[in-house]
């Protein structure tokens, strides 16, 4: 019963739209490291209740796979880091699709398959020469068993880059450009995207006196202009995943898509994580749906609309690591709301073109300040300098 009670309260709030009917372009990511998540054919209510049609998940439980037959949630899968080892042999490999893919699909709409999780700056840097053949015995198996409409690839933390600004200057480290290169041909020759972990938050966590906040959360600001392109960023985001574009054609590829995997914003944290506030987590992720009812690219592609999946559907308990960790869902575990992302859209209107956008949480009466485009630049220059585009843990 309280299932169904928020679950109208969040109907109401989002109006006859739903969440996002009619975006094509963002998805969520469904972790289940708690022990008091609710059931996964409950989980498929929450995601029907907000029209979200795409979703990512960290292994290939078969509970979720049987539960989510026959709906129209698009999945992604995962091959944990640990099994990479094992699936550089075709036989295994083939036995693997069989096992964890084949008998749930077609019912399930199985689109892709994950690969590892930022395989190319693990801890174990063993696992990377691993990786491709991997990628590649999978793909066979998918071709073999006639599944190869399924795409195959691995997400990566922004720490593949060596350099980031100006986005023109984009570049893998070099220390994994012969793997990276040789993924990239994957990629290429099988028309599958790159996918990119990104996080604003650990820019500004790490940096908050010079990192502008309003840059980093999709606010009204005056943004930064790359010296070399001319092209005009107002968000963070947006940059990191040109820059990831311009690395690609360093290296010689050019046409390959770039998604974001994973980006969002923890809505608590410990006294050192900077930022990590209901406030913030609100306007990130209501700003981020903002653009994504736009259907809108990046300013190096704006007419490829980017696609996004949120992290996380919920607020997972028993996440290792900081207190940030366990709290980047947008719901508890009991499916209440963490927070009021703020989208609605009128009854009354028969389109999604006529969708308006109501920020009704408190967390709008953020700053709107500009910044001087200097301070921004200085920004990216310190970014460079300490790193600060972390790894979140699998």
């Amino acid at each position: 019963m309280a299932m169904i009670h928020i679950f109208l309260t969040f109907s109401l709030a989002f109006s006859d739209y739903g969440f996002l009917r009619g975006v094509t372009s963002l998805g969520i990511n469904y972790g289940q490291v708690g022990n008091n998540l609710p059931p996964p054919e409950n989980v498929l209510e929450l995601l029907a209740s907000l029209k979200i049609t795409k979703a990512r998940i960290y292994d290939t439980n078969p509970q979720v796979l049987t539960a989510f037959a026959n709906s129209n949630v698009e999945l992604i899968v995962t091959v944990e880091n640990e099994m990479l080892p094992v699936l550089v042999d075709p036989e295994q490999a083939l036995q693997w699709v069989s096992t964890q893919i084949k008998p749930y699909f077609p019912g399930t709409r199985i689109t892709g398959i994950a690969v590892g999780n930022e395989v190319f700056t693990d801890d174990d840097t063993t696992l990377l020469s691993y990786l491709v053949q991997a990628i590649v015995s999978i793909h066979e198996a998918l071709v073999q068993l006639g599944l190869d409409n399924i795409q195959v690839s691995t997400p990566n933390s922004l720490a593949v880059l060596d350099q980031s600004f100006p986005p023109s200057a984009g570049s893998f480290k070099s220390e994994v450009s012969g793997v990276m290169s040789q993924f990239l041909q994957f990629l290429s020759s099988t028309k599958a995207p790159f996918w990119i972990n990104a996080y604003p938050y650990y820019a500004y966590k790490d940096d908050p006196n010079r990192v502008p906040l309003d840059y980093v959360l999709f606010n009204p600001n005056s943004g930064m202009v790359d010296p070399y392109t001319k092209l005009h960023y107002d968000n963070m985001l947006y940059a990191q995943v040109d820059a990831v574009i311009f690395a690609m054609a360093r290296l010689g590829y050019n046409g390959i898509e770039v998604r974001v995997s994973e980006t969002g914003w923890p809505s608590k944290g410990d006294p050192n994580e900077v930022g990590a506030a209901i406030e913030n987590a609100a306007l990130y992720n209501r700003n981020l749906l903002r653009r994504q009812l736009e259907n809108e690219g990046t300013p190096l592609r704006p007419n490829m609309r980017l696609e996004v999946y949120l992290f996380a559907l919920f607020n997972e308990d028993m996440k290792p690591g900081p207190t940030s960790e366990r709290n980047y869902g947008l719901y508890q575990p009991n499916c209440t709301m963490a927070y009021n992302v703020g989208l609605s859209a009128p009854s009354s209107s028969s389109s999604t073109s006529s969708a308006s956008i109501s920020l009704t949480s408190s967390a709008t009466k953020a700053s709107n300040k500009e910044y001087d485009q200097s301070l921004v630049y200085w920004m990216f220059v310190h970014l460079l300098t300490f790193q600060v585009f972390m790894r979140r843990p699998f």
